[in-house]
């Protein structure tokens, strides 16, 4: 495809001019526009075919960038930024009114995050501009972990795909909000609730998932497969399970069982990197249904099981 390569000048041309590119991270690929030209933004939405009322995360080359798109930085914001630099988090921060309402859905506050992959920084800071980006996909499918990932689902609707490699993380960012001076997480991701914990020294609550969002990737149905899917409990006796044919059956860990797991070890890390490969790969199989385990509901594990959690409940519902 020869949209798609490692050309960073070119990549940083297309969002200048107006243009939509696939743009790595180390959690997903994400859809790439300039985050002030409300027309490139439109773009997106019609790319994904993603409704409106669902906003995007801004995602800026340097922290000190902050100030063009948020009019306001709460202290435990700072503190975490201090604790954790680029990463896999999202800040959701009162907007400037210079950040078009499309990106914020109406809302007043803008998602705002810095990626840790070296390459999307150089991209942002190449264009020059804030950038929004939600992941490279049609609205409520798999999410892309790799440029042909990006190539197979939304071909000519993308200007050109930065190839980054493999998503080091696999999972999208942990989304973190601000009421009345106290955190919440109003997504699971690539940060564990864990590690944000020590920072603000008190456990975050974790917002549950809504049809009417107010930040990205808060809907119940989402990164769905399009067959149907059950989820077993973490610790399953596979031994004990009724396997059909058809039935494509994905234990945590290996075991006598003789099935693929999705880790070699029990990884969480492990497990994030290779999760939304593994549900493209039932996707494009002749398999009619996915049996799959869950992580351990700590850690990394609670945003796979997020994932997990929502893609089951779009196969079913």
């Amino acid at each position: 495809m020869q949209h798609l390569g490692t050309d960073l000048a070119r990549a940083a041309s297309v969002l200048r001019s107006g243009g939509l590119v696939g743009m790595p991270t180390e959690t997903v690929y994400g859809l790439a526009a300039n985050a002030l030209d409300e027309v490139a933004v439109a773009r997106i939405f019609d790319a994904k075919n993603r409704p409106h009322f669902d906003p995007l995360i801004v995602h800026l080359a340097d922290w000190n960038d902050v100030d063009r798109v948020a009019a306001d930085v709460p202290a435990e914001a700072r503190a975490l930024w201090s604790a954790l630099g680029p990463s896999a988090l999202t800040y959701v921060l009162p907007k400037r009114p210079e950040v078009p309402d499309l990106v914020t859905s109406g809302l007043d506050t803008v998602a705002v995050r810095i990626p840790q992959l070296e390459l999307a920084r150089q991209l942002i800071a190449s264009a020059g501009v804030p950038v929004a980006a939600p992941s490279a996909n049609p609205f409520g499918f798999v999410s892309p972990t790799t440029a042909q990932h990006v190539a197979d689902q939304l071909a000519d609707r993308v200007d050109y795909i930065l190839d980054g490699g493999p998503c080091a993380v696999g999972v999208e960012s942990t989304i973190v909000s601000w009421t009345n001076g106290r955190a919440g997480v109003l997504r699971l991701g690539g940060i564990p609730v864990e590690v944000l914990s020590d920072v603000l020294g008190y456990v975050p609550e974790v917002q549950p998932s809504s049809s009417q969002p107010t930040a990205p990737g808060m809907l119940e149905s989402h990164y769905a497969p399009g067959k149907p899917m059950q989820l077993l409990p973490h610790g399953v006796d596979w031994s004990t399970v009724n396997r059909m044919e058809g039935v494509r059956c994905v234990p945590w860990t290996p075991g006598a069982h003789g099935l693929d797991a999705l880790t070699t070890s029990g990884s969480c890390q492990q497990g994030a990197q290779r999760l939304f490969a593994a549900l493209r790969d039932f996707a494009a199989s002749s398999d009619r249904e996915l049996w799959m385990e869950l992580a351990p509901e700590e850690g990394l594990g609670r945003a796979i099981n997020d994932r997990l959690r929502r893609a089951a409940h779009r196969a079913e519902g």
